[in-house]
């Protein structure tokens, strides 16, 4: 099915903004001296070739163009709009915002007295600086302006702490021997020391006029203490703070009704 012959001014109209690329004109960088007299100065737009600038110390740098669509023929305002410094050389590449308004026009000023953030270390060997525009409208287009020739980066002063990033010794660890154990005679003597109290209460017991057998309403009692004798050697071995929180909770609840069975027996 062929598109009706009506919908081809709006197809064309939808071709020619997806093709629109934006451009520049009326480009202009001057050099001024320390005086604010323009000791240099060239014009420059999309269609030129590269040309050759050069910024002493204590000079500025002023550029400015115009951003205007190609295929409307209207200045235009980009989304964005950069400056690049490259150094073929060293491949040291930097990036610069360039602040555009309403009406089209930029402005830019560097000064090497307080140079740009993004400005790249520079070499006796020329930046070679190019435009780069845009935005959400138009394609992106990246226009080379001129070389730029700036006196040399100082050197960078070591940082304080630099030597910690170097490649280190090897640390050598030196190891504690492993712990001797006592014989297992020994030990078996102060474990039958520990338990020996234990079993002296055991032998006493039989001497004693009370009878040791629970019924059933004094054995579930003793359960629930033994239970939180296992729940503390329980926690010494695996369980955590918060686990026998929990468990100790339930537990005790029983632990008490428990208790008060027991001693209503006794009653």
């Amino acid at each position: 099915m062929k598109p009706s012959t009506a919908l081809y001014p709006l197809i064309l109209a939808l071709a020619s903004v997806c093709s629109a690329k934006l451009s520049f004109k009326s480009g202009s960088a001057v050099v001024n001296a320390k005086d604010g007299s323009p000791s240099q100065s060239l014009k420059f737009d999309s269609s030129q070739g590269t040309q050759s600038l050069r910024v002493a110390q204590d000079e500025t740098l002023k550029l400015q163009f115009t951003v205007f669509d190609n295929a409307e023929k209207r200045d235009v305002q980009p989304h964005q709009a950069f400056l690049r410094f490259y150094d073929e050389k060293t491949e040291e590449e930097g990036i610069v915002p360039i602040k555009v308004g309403r009406d089209g026009k930029a402005r830019f000023s560097m000064n090497l007295r307080k140079p740009p953030v993004g400005l790249p270390p520079t070499t006796f060997d020329p930046l070679h600086v190019s435009l780069i525009l845009g935005s959400f409208k138009y394609e992106g287009a990246v226009y080379d302006l001129f070389d730029l020739s700036l006196p040399p980066s100082a050197s960078t002063p070591p940082h304080p702490e630099e030597s910690t990033f170097h490649v280190q010794p090897e640390i050598s660890h030196t190891f504690r021997p492993d712990q001797k154990l006592p014989p297992k005679v020994i030990s078996l003597v102060f474990a039958g020391l520990v338990l020996s109290p234990w079993a002296l209460l055991l032998g006493l017991l039989r001497y004693l006029p009370v009878s040791l057998q629970p019924d059933t309403k004094t054995l579930p009692f003793l359960v629930c203490l033994a239970s939180f004798e296992g729940l503390l050697f329980w926690y010494w071995v695996d369980l955590y703070l918060g686990q026998v929180l929990m468990y100790g909770a339930a537990l005790g609840l029983a632990t008490a009704i428990a208790g008060k069975r027991a001693l209503a027996s006794f009653n």
